[in-house]
């Protein structure tokens, strides 16, 4: 099976409603990474010193080395800025989510302490604030294993979110392996949560942002001064909460660092956003945790035909007959690259019909002319299929007087004369009359005029077939 596996569809153009308690219009969500302590460094076991993330300009590793500046700028973070973001926080009675490194937290007992009595959650922010793209997938299983242990060690309870940030192409499906997740956060493609299939096991995945994020003051293209912070963050906020006043209310994560946007300088910024959110009305700040149980309870994973995982034989049978009276189409169809994009009305459509718009004229006359006559002698025998029985019916035509059934057999006779094959036309875009005007309007075009014609609406008729079955 030919199938692809990212999800470029995601929910559409019509997002569910979150349904947020209280019915805010937004959810603001802070993280702070708490990373001091956990990260590259000789004294911690590896192989160089940490070069990601400060406020030195291009810095690179020192090979075996200690990097004083780097750690005394990590340190920084651990003594100064958590304090400084702890008071922010608090003051505002805005609870946080930790992402904490687990060997970090080890590091840091009266922080965690602090976090703990400040009503924060502790997620999990790895075992290491290490780089893990090239780490081989057993290793880094028994680090995601060793992370929950220290963790559940320092804190006193396990983690229930996740983010590592510095992952591998392996990481989400080794946390939503371990099962004991609520949420996975190691994802930045949308606005709202959702519901990832992991080898069979539904695990929820909560978003995170690497833009609405003060690793920008330390990264380029990035934020020259806290001023620049705080527009961008003012700009997204107003934005979705007019989206949800018109709209779909959304979600907004903002990603923060103790060492980055816990210095003087930037944290006015925050500072200046915070009192911002808070002269509105409707408005939540939760914990992720808190987004997590929201959302299973308010949207539970939800089971529905996945056609880019169905075997062919099912596939066929499902979509074969969605062109009248030519599985063909869906034979060829199940061969294409179908993913996660393909499993709605829109993604079947697209496929059905590049394979319709790819075969040969004789092929797309063959389903032309597998088409029943409008009010013909088949629906008069009731030997219409299911689909055409209920679109005609829809219309009107299972209704029809003596003579507007006469009028519709001389015109049927006289199109497929002329033609080669029947009038076609989605009959649940119009009523009788305007069937019956588009039939009389139609009759004189020449033949390749009406043959484009009748294929568009074939497609047109397909698409509202689809609609029946899928989302």
């Amino acid at each position: 099976m030919n199938r692809y596996s990212r999800n470029m569809r995601g929910y559409g153009q019509n997002p569910p409603d979150p349904k947020w308690p209280g019915g805010a219009r937004v959810a603001v969500q802070f993280v702070l990474n708490y990373e001091e302590g956990g990260e590259n460094c000789v004294l911690h076991g590896d192989a160089a010193s940490e070069a990601f993330l400060s406020d030195i300009p291009g810095a690179a590793q020192w090979q075996g080395k200690r990097h004083w500046n780097m750690e005394s700028i990590y340190e920084y973070g651990a003594r100064a800025g958590f304090w400084r973001l702890h008071r922010l926080f608090t003051r505002a009675d805005i609870p946080l989510t930790i992402y904490g490194v687990a060997s970090a937290l080890a590091r840091s007992p009266e922080q965690v302490q602090a976090m703990k009595d400040a009503g924060w959650e502790i997620a999990s922010h790895g075992l290491k604030w290490v780089e893990h793209k090239d780490m081989p997938e057993a290793e880094e299983r028994a680090a995601i294993a060793e992370a929950i242990r220290l963790h559940t060690e320092v804190v006193g309870s396990r983690p229930l979110g996740w983010y590592t940030g510095r992952c591998s192409e392996n990481t989400v499906r080794l946390v939503a392996e371990e099962g004991g997740f609520a949420y996975i956060s190691d994802t930045y493609d949308d606005d709202l949560p959702y519901w990832l299939d992991s080898d069979g096991r539904d695990q929820l995945i909560i978003p995170y942002t690497l833009e609405a994020n003060d690793m920008r003051f330390a990264t380029a293209p990035g934020w020259t001064d806290g001023e620049d912070f705080f527009l961008y963050l003012k700009n997204a906020f107003d934005m979705l909460y007019e989206e949800g006043t018109t709209d779909t209310p959304k979600m907004m994560s903002i990603g923060l660092h103790c060492r980055l946007v816990g210095r003087p300088g930037k944290i006015m910024a925050l500072k200046k956003f915070i009192d911002h959110i808070q002269a509105h009305e409707g408005v939540w700040c939760p914990r992720r945790i808190e987004i997590a149980d929201h959302w299973a309870k308010t949207h539970p994973p939800q089971k529905g035909l996945r056609p880019s995982r169905m075997e062919k034989a099912e596939f066929v049978k499902t979509f074969g007959g969605i062109f009248e009276h030519s599985p063909w189409i869906a034979e060829r169809a199940f061969e294409l690259e179908l993913g996660p994009a393909h499993d709605c009305a829109a993604g079947v459509h697209n496929a059905l019909c590049r394979m319709f718009r790819s075969a040969s004229e004789e092929e797309r006359l063959g389903v032309l002319t597998a088409h029943p006559d409008l009010a013909g002698k088949l629906a008069q025998a009731g030997r219409l299929t299911a689909e055409s029985t209920n679109e005609q019916a829809s219309a009107g035509l299972d209704m029809l007087t003596d003579e507007e059934r006469e009028t519709f057999t001389r015109l049927n006779n006289t199109y497929v004369e002329k033609h080669g094959f029947p009038f076609i036309i989605a009959v649940r875009d119009h009523d009788k009359a305007s069937i019956m005007a588009a039939f009389q309007r139609r009759i004189d075009n020449d033949r390749a005029t009406e043959f484009k014609e009748a294929c568009r609406q074939v497609e047109r008729i397909a698409q509202f077939r689809l609609k029946d079955l899928l989302p």
